[in-house]
C-alpha cells in the first residue's frame, strides 16, 4: 500500500491506496495554519498503523505545508515519500514548457487525463480557476484566471451591501435582486470566461479537445456551448496514482526521507 496526497492553496487530501491502486481511505483538511495535532487526529482516520506502507507521493503547491507534513510523516512513519516534480515524469507525459514554472497539480491532472489517444482540457475549479491544454500525452501549457471562491470573498468583503450567499446555477441573466444579480453575474460571467477560452484555445490549436472538470464548482459547469463535459473531483489523486508508478524505477537509499 501507499499514499498519495495533493496539497492545494486551500485543501489538502490525502489517500491511502491499495496494491490494486484503488483508495480505499482518505483524509481533508484545511491547508492552513495546520499543526501537528491536527496532523495526528487526521492521520488516525487512515489507519495506518501495522500496514506496509511503501511510499508516499506527494503534489504540492504550499511549501510550508508540504514542509510540516512532511517532518510529521518523518518522525511517524517508515516511509519513502517524494514530490511529483522530483520523479522522472517525462517518462509518463512530455511536457513542452518549463516545468518549473507549472503547479505540480496541474501537471499531476494532466496526468490523471491522458488515455494515449484524445485532447484534453482540463479545467480545475480551485483558488484559482486553471485551464491546462494536453495534446494526446503532451502538456502543452494553459491559462491561470481568478478563482471563484476568491473573487466571491473579495466582493463580499469590500462590498459591504452584497451578503454572504451560495453560487448555484441561475436560468436569468438579469437578476431581480442583489442576490441573484451577483449569482448571474458569477454563473454567466464564468461561464462565458469559459466557454470564450475553450474556444480559444480550439481557435489556436486547430484541434478539438475532450472537457474535464474538477475542483469544487465542478457542478455548476458540466455544460460548454451546449455540450456535456466530464466531471471528475479525484483527477489530480489518479494522477498521482499513476505517477507512483515510477517511484520503484529511480529507487535510490540517499532518496530516504528528501529535502
Amino acid at each position: 500500500m501507499f499514499l498519495v496526497g495533493d496539497i492545494g492553496n486551500t485543501d489538502t487530501k490525502i489517500c491511502l491506496v491499495n496494491p490494486r491502486k484503488k483508495i480505499i481511505r482518505k483524509i481533508n483538511f484545511s491547508s492552513k495554519n495546520i499543526t501537528n495535532t491536527q496532523l495526528k487526529e487526521k492521520f488516525k482516520k487512515l489507519k495506518l498503523q501495522n500496514l506496509n506502507l511503501k511510499k508516499c507521493l506527494f503534489c504540492s503547491v504550499v511549501p510550508k505545508t508540504f514542509k510540516i507534513i512532511k517532518k510529521y510523516i518523518k518522525n511517524n512513519y517508515n516511509i519513502k515519500y517524494f514530490e511529483l516534480k522530483d520523479i522522472k515524469i517525462d517518462k509518463l507525459i512530455k511536457i513542452k514548457v518549463n516545468k518549473k514554472q507549472i503547479g505540480s497539480d496541474r501537471l499531476a491532472n494532466a496526468i490523471g487525463s491522458m488515455n494515449n489517444k484524445d485532447n484534453f482540457i482540463i479545467l480545475d475549479f480551485g483558488t484559482a480557476t486553471t485551464f491546462d491544454v494536453l495534446v494526446k500525452n503532451v502538456y502543452h501549457g494553459g491559462i491561470i484566471s481568478p478563482g471563484i471562491k476568491l473573487s466571491l470573498d473579495t466582493l463580499v468583503e469590500n462590498a459591504s451591501l452584497i451578503p454572504n450567499l451560495k453560487l448555484r446555477k441561475i436560468d436569468k441573466v438579469i437578476g431581480s435582486n442583489t442576490v441573484n444579480a451577483v449569482r448571474s453575474g458569477f454563473f454567466w460571467g464564468y461561464r462565458g470566461l469559459i466557454d470564450n477560452i475553450v474556444n480559444l484555445i480550439k481557435k489556436e490549436t486547430k484541434k478539438s479537445f475532450k472537457i474535464i472538470v474538477t475542483g469544487g464548482f465542478s457542478h455548476l459547469f458540466n455544460k460548454f456551448n451546449n455540450k456535456k463535459v466530464s466531471i471528475n473531483r479525484d483527477i489530480t489523486i489518479k494522477g498521482l496514482i499513476k505517477a507512483s508508478s515510477l517511484i520503484k524505477q529511480i529507487w535510490k537509499k540517499n532518496y530516504y526521507f528528501a529535502h
